[in-house]
């Protein structure tokens, strides 16, 4: 069955007169699965505003599952900030930030599925005067990257209108009455080109139009606009309209390509100047953008209540400079040069616990110096990777060599993701024998081989730093269709944080692992990744640097669009289900385990 969705124009806060309405449609021809907001969905004016709270707050409950994408107007920073910072909002969403039951926030832009559709979105608007409610560039190019997949969208679902690169409405044949340039949006034209969605749903334009289907360029289906009304508007247009759409994925080619009596020709007209912007974008330009970096979860509330800026803090400089939003306090830096722990600095409290190495009381001057690194040296009755150490945990354990054993990490991103890890207690594998990174290279083309088996590629990476004590490199099979992306993804998330990741290309994976050795400096730290392709993407750390330990495994948690598992901690499994897993992975490396 078709699910069956309800479609709202802009609610402005009108919460109560929205839901009543609902409900009377739903008792007439529901029910209904879903409701989607476009436009303005906060109140644009404070009389409103406790109505507007009873439901966001929890006194009244959302009588359906609602999705909303106009991020501005009244209270609107203060609840979206608060709803940014929620535990389980964070990492990579895209199918809505839970702002209270029943209620998700689209931010930016993004793609999900909702009961079968497939949704695309572009939140905010093209200006604004503050940080929410306003699309950015990224946000643009990532939608338009998410259009290069396969599969046709279902809903694509924005704020305003599209609009010519005049700024004049594009659609030929808009109603009498419609003239307000400000909530047309010539972007949204050329992303609609791109997008070529099935139903594109926009709002802010203050009437309901019910456009012609009409052709896209360079595809058979065709696109149907509906511009829908504001909440309780005097015109009494119509700003419900319910949609009981066939999702693609189950439609036949010739059900996709039928067009409907009426349909028109493509009807956007933009001018010349447009051309090149409404083209489809080039591999290097969209592939960047499948990955974006939220860097807010590391921007918390100082003790003072003051927000830091997470980029001085460890480094001591922001390339923002004065157009940093965030606070460049120069005791918080002074603090984390003196070792003290950032998340301490910056959020008031470490939640590692006795893992963390990092000092949690402030320090003066009298106390800088810090414990010689000696005493953390041949640690391998604790260290959980030592085979001596009666912590390591040997179900986990699928090859066993001379130098190396290669082992499934706790909380995997993906099933076949491995751990190569040193016997000995070395920190890093970038100061091994040339006898022992021999043995590392067989370990690394056997997991390639087997990776290659079953169609993916092999991502290594690793973290040198003083905070990592035993050698780890990681392992991610990556789908070779999506190996191309990764240069650009990783370069893109780390411009998000602020710094830059040299690139190297290698004909021969063994030079690659030469160059780093000469670029490594012990007195720093680097973070590097070998791709499929030979590059080698490489960040040799600032002093006193605290680099994202999880950076590697966040960005192909988003590659992968599996960014609930960007945490380790969310993917903890018994020590049986690890056991089988480490059972099945030893079958499907056997005939690659150069141990064998």
């Amino acid at each position: 069955m078709a699910p069956r969705i309800l479609l709202c124009g802009d609610p402005l806060g009108r919460l109560n007169q929205l839901f009543k309405r609902v409900q009377s449609v739903s008792k007439s021809a529901g029910p209904f699965d879903a409701l989607i907001c476009v436009g303005q969905f906060f109140p644009d004016s404070p009389e409103l505003l406790d109505e507007f709270l009873d439901y966001v707050e929890g006194r009244t409950q959302v009588p359906i599952l609602t999705y909303f994408t106009g991020d501005y107007g009244v209270v609107a920073p203060k609840i979206l900030s608060t709803t940014s910072k929620k535990a389980e909002n964070q990492g990579f969403k895209m199918d809505g930030l839970e702002v209270c039951h029943n209620l998700f926030w689209l931010r930016g832009s993004g793609k999900f599925t909702l009961h079968g559709l497939s949704v695309a979105y572009l939140s905010g608007r093209q200006s604004s005067d503050s940080q929410f409610g306003k699309y950015s560039q990224d946000d643009v190019d990532a939608l338009r990257a998410l259009a290069e997949e396969p599969g046709v969208v279902d809903l694509f679902l924005t704020n305003e209108w599209p609009a010519g690169v005049t700024n004049r409405a594009a659609v030929s044949d808009i109603p009498v009455g419609v003239s307000d340039s400000s909530c047309s949006d010539s972007t949204v034209s050329e992303l609609v080109m791109e997008v070529k969605p099935r139903y594109h749903i926009a709002g802010s334009m203050g009437v309901f139009y019910a456009r012609e289907p009409y052709l896209n360029v360079e595809s058979t289906h065709v696109t149907r606009f509906i511009g829908l009304a504001q909440v309780g508007n005097k015109n009494k247009q119509k700003f419900l309209h319910a949609l009981s759409p066939t999702p693609t994925s189950t439609m036949s080619p010739a059900e996709l390509s039928a067009k409907p009596p009426k349909t028109t020709l493509w009807p956007y007209n933009l001018q010349e100047g447009a051309a090149e912007s409404k083209k489809r974008p080039n591999d290097s330009e969209s592939d960047s953008q499948y990955w974006r970096y939220d860097v807010s979860k590391r921007q918390k509330n100082g003790s003072q209540g003051e927000k830091l800026c997470f980029k001085f803090v460890c480094s001591g400089s922001c390339p923002r400079g004065e157009d940093c939003h965030f606070q460049h306090n120069a005791e918080a830096r002074e603090q984390c040069r003196r070792g003290v722990c950032l998340d301490l600095i910056i959020k008031g409290k470490c939640e590692k616990g006795p893992e963390c190495s990092y000092k949690h009381e402030f320090q003066d001057e009298s106390s800088i110096q810090r414990k010689p690194r000696s005493e953390n040296a041949n640690r391998s009755k604790e260290c959980w990777f030592c085979l001596s150490s009666p912590s390591v945990e040997s179900h986990l354990i699928v090859s066993v060599g001379e130098s190396f054993y290669c082992a499934l990490p706790k909380g995997s991103l993906v099933e076949d993701h491995i751990l190569i890890i040193p016997i000995e207690h070395l920190p890093n594998t970038l100061v091994l024998s040339p006898e022992v990174e021999s043995e590392l290279s067989r370990y690394q083309n056997g997991l390639r081989n087997c990776y290659n088996s079953q169609g993916n590629d092999a991502v290594f990476f690793e973290l040198v730093s003083k905070r990592v004590s035993h050698a780890n490199l990681q392992v991610v099979p990556v789908p070779s269709s999506r190996a191309r992306l990764l240069p650009n993804i990783f370069s893109l998330a780390a411009e998000k944080l602020g710094f830059k990741l040299v690139t190297k290309k290698f004909s021969d994976s063994s030079d690659g692992r030469k160059y780093l050795q000469k670029e490594y400096n012990a007195a720093l730290g680097l973070f590097y990744v070998e791709l499929p392709d030979g590059t080698v993407l490489s960040h040799t750390l600032e002093e006193n640097e605290v680099f994202p330990a999880q950076f590697g495994r966040e960005v192909l948690a988003g590659l992968l669009k599996i960014p609930d598992r960007a945490d380790w901690r969310n993917c903890k499994i018994s020590q049986e289900e690890e056991a089988k897993l480490a059972e099945d992975f030893k079958k499907q490396f056997q005939e690659f385990d150069p141990c064998q």
